[in-house]
């Protein structure tokens, strides 16, 4: 079918993007707001904006019914969630298609199978793609005992309903399991409405490398490469490159055609991302978990390969042919993408919400900013302190990093807090200049930098 109206269901720096790939398509966009969310840059870009509720996101942007009838009321055609809020939710995606709404995403049967860890845990391993060592549903603490004691400490008690930290836990000995399987299943329980552990054992050097797919209805699946995600605080992404650096060329291919393999035997549709477990002391990799949706760091894979992931989901989401085959996907350079939060990176990260009163951003070659902020901006406290995505491409990972530094050197934000100054920071330690980090290294060097900025 052809779209001509999205309703975007999301808001800042990715309603933003969203509604900027629609009109490169000319496509027009109905962009929902909360009340606190009236006067940002997403309302004024799209072609309308409708109210959908109060500021809390319980209230508007995890509010299904409202959000299907404003796509309803203004006669869109198709209901791009953008990541995060409902944008993996099969329910959702399923209201939308009975509602006569094209979902912008993955098929129903994709999210379920998908969504649910262990169950994609099985289907990989089922078509050959390495899956850690672990257990199925864990039932309780006793369970929990004897499980740990077949695979061993240390190991990672998980939440299978969902992710982005939650309900995470590494357990180093057994005088803890029992507290923290506690905490993880009522955090979990609390997250998704589902209190389901299992367990893995737990690598102590690992890389986080996760590979972008598109996918379409005609069984056409091709990978846009992969991106480092290693730079993580509590399991939040903060710096993110594409392509990985110091993988071996084998390696690469095999963690590029493992997920190509996965999104086939899945029959999957729309954008997507394979995430990898890369163990650097055995050269060894493992499926994580699939992402069923676009990425926050989406950015750094088109920049290196020049292709739209956006554009393509709402062509796929359309009936249209990927349009390009593997043969045709091409790497040039390096592409670094640093994540600037309303945060105090010297005071725990707590969140700095309020007003931006100077806000001048870096510009030049090789220079993006996916951003919905402006100077005077009011950042709200309800919602993820994401205030812009900075990234800089380059011709080699040497100049990205330098020119990434500039980058932040030349960012001015004032009125809030950001992690700005912790960004520096992190891109001048030899270790990451290097690409010799893991999952854990930026845990200790935000230790470093508030040790070193308080004294």
């Amino acid at each position: 079918m052809t779209i001509s109206r999205v309703f975007v269901a999301n808001r800042g720096e990715i309603a933003v993007r969203i509604i900027r790939a629609c009109q490169a398509l000319d496509i027009e966009t109905v962009v929902a707001v909360s009340d606190a969310d009236r006067e940002t840059l997403a309302a004024g870009l799209a072609n309308r904006a409708v109210c959908i509720g109060p500021p809390h996101s319980k209230d508007s942007y995890l509010n299904a019914n409202a959000l299907l009838a404003a796509a309803k009321g203004t006669r869109a055609d198709a209901v791009h969630p953008g990541y995060g809020f409902l944008s993996e939710e099969a329910n959702f995606a399923e209201a939308c298609r009975n509602n006569g709404l094209v979902f912008v995403g993955p098929t129903i049967e994709n999210l379920r199978r998908m969504g649910n860890k262990l169950e994609a845990r099985t289907l990989a391993r089922q078509v050959g793609v390495p899956v850690i060592e672990g257990s199925d549903r864990v039932a309780d603490f006793k369970d929990a005992g004897r499980i740990a004691d077949e695979i061993g400490y240390p190991l990672l008690l998980k939440s299978a309903a969902g992710g982005g930290g939650r309900g995470i836990r590494i357990i180093r000995e057994k005088s803890v399991l029992k507290a923290d399987f506690e905490s993880a299943s009522a955090e979990a329980k609390e997250a998704f409405g589902d209190n389901t552990l299992f367990m893995e054992r737990y690598i102590e050097n690992a890389r986080h490398i996760e590979v972008q797919i598109l996918a379409d209805s005609f069984g056409n699946v091709v990978h846009l490469g992969e991106r480092d995600c290693s730079l993580q605080r509590r399991y939040q992404k903060m710096v993110e490159e594409a392509t990985a650096c110091n993988l071996s060329e084998g390696l690469r291919r095999q963690i590029r055609k493992a997920a190509v393999n996965l999104a086939q035997n899945i029959g999957y549709q729309s954008a997507g991302t394979v995430e990898f477990i890369v163990d650097t002391d055995q050269e060894t990799f493992y499926f994580l978990e699939m992402n069923t949706r676009l990425q926050v760091e989406h950015p750094v894979t088109e920049e290196v390969t020049g292709r739209d992931i956006v554009a393509a989901q709402l062509r796929i989401a359309g009936g249209e042919a990927i349009g390009f085959s593997q043969k045709d996907v091409t790497f040039s350079g390096c592409a670094i993408e640093c994540r600037i939060n309303a945060e105090s990176a010297l005071h725990g990260f707590n969140p700095s919400p309020g007003r931006i009163t100077k806000w001048v951003p870096p510009q030049g070659p090789g220079i993006r900013l996916d951003t919905h902020c402006f100077e005077g901006y009011s950042v709200p406290p309800y919602y993820d302190s994401l205030i812009g995505k900075l990234v800089v491409g380059a011709t080699d990972r040497d100049a990205a990093v330098q020119g990434m530094q500039c980058a932040l050197e030349a960012f001015t934000i004032e009125g809030i807090e950001t992690t700005v100054p912790f960004l520096r920071f992190v891109l001048a330690q030899p270790d990451y200049r290097n690409c010799s980090v893991t999952t854990r290294w930026l845990e200790n060097i935000a230790e470093d930098f508030t040790r070193q900025h308080k004294e």
